[in-house]
């Protein structure tokens, strides 16, 4: 039984990596970090990357939403940000005729649909694209990307066949060999996660969101999408006093995620929807932030004699693959 995860692209409002001078700066100090390990000669190199964490060393990753999610059926794909172009072009030399390809909207912010255009299969004429959304302009808000000034191939010639799928809020569907439920998040414009169940098996996509509503009562009917969840994809692009400053801009951070799993019995999460303005040593800061947060409300259950449930987390990054049966790649 599949139910892989692939993170195809991590970065939220737009596409962004470091510039030329802070990727200096970075990679001058992991050459600094080489040789304070003791390695000295070029035969260490090897020795010395394999006992680096890959984002300390190559970073998070530069493209927006998007999300695989795998079966022995097929993938459906959450999000048509940047990084659905790497997906396309991954697939392409595996394409049969007739093939169904499935991609879920949580809304139509740029940096959820940029990547659409780009998507290869889009322009094969044996290809049936299938698009959902619990808003009803999807139609529209896909007519408008392949329309001048935005993009030089109008809807028109699109050879591809493409059927839109209106979800209903809350109410599960079958795709491929997936449950799909659409559940409110907490975004200025309407935006809608995802819980994905398959064999018991459980996955909550939660980006967009402030994370505004946090108590079960607030939530109401849109709890089921983070109760006794396998793994959360939590937003968490900014920082607490971030959170502060930009409040009503609809992303959170991890503290808030990490109380939802905490109170709600969630196994593993995934941080994303990282700012664009944040570098490699920014993010690293942010998980460090991270485990002393999660760390004190440990120390803090055990001393007062509560009961805690331990969450194991990580902060996403552009190729992270996760196996849901197994639930590797954590710490």
């Amino acid at each position: 039984m599949k139910f892989m995860l692939k993170f195809w692209g991590v970065r939220g409002s737009i596409p962004a990596c470091q510039s030329p001078d802070e990727w200096a700066l970075h990679i001058s100090q992991i050459l600094k970090q080489f040789f304070k390990s003791g390695y000295s000669r070029a035969e260490d190199v090897s020795l010395f990357l394999n006992e680096i964490n890959p984002q300390r060393l190559s970073g998070y990753g530069s493209d927006t939403s998007c999300v695989e999610v795998k079966s022995d059926q097929g993938s459906l794909i959450i999000d048509a940000g940047s990084g659905i172009r790497r997906y396309g072009q991954s697939i392409m030399s595996g394409l049969k005729p007739n093939q169904e390809h499935h991609i879920l909207f949580t809304h139509f912010h740029w940096d959820h649909i940029l990547g659409l255009p780009f998507y290869a299969p889009i322009f094969r004429r044996d290809q049936t694209i299938h698009l959902y959304a619990v808003q009803e302009d999807l139609e529209n808000a896909v007519r408008i990307k392949f329309s001048r000034p935005y993009f030089p191939v109008p809807y028109e010639m699109l050879p591809s066949k493409i059927v839109y799928h209106i979800l209903e809020p809350r109410k599960k569907i079958n795709i491929l060999d997936f449950q799909v439920t659409p559940y409110q998040l907490d975004h200025p414009d309407p935006c809608w996660g995802y819980r994905i169940e398959k064999n018991k098996l459980s996955y909550s996509h939660c980006v967009d969101t402030e994370g505004t509503r946090v108590s079960r009562q607030d939530l109401g009917e849109d709890l089921p999408l983070y109760q006794n969840s396998d793994l959360m994809y939590f937003d968490a692009q900014y920082t607490l006093p971030e959170l502060v400053e930009k409040s009503n801009w609809g992303h959170s951070a991890a503290q808030i995620g990490l109380d939802i799993a905490i109170r709600e019995n969630i196994r593993y999460v995934v941080f994303g929807h990282h700012d664009p303005g944040a570098s490699t040593q920014n993010l690293i800061e942010q998980a460090k932030q991270t485990r002393e947060y999660h760390d004190w409300r440990v120390k803090a259950a055990e001393s007062n004699r509560l009961e805690t449930h331990n969450v194991k987390w990580r902060y996403g990054y552009d190729g992270m693959e996760v196996d849901l049966a197994k639930l590797k790649n954590f710490d």
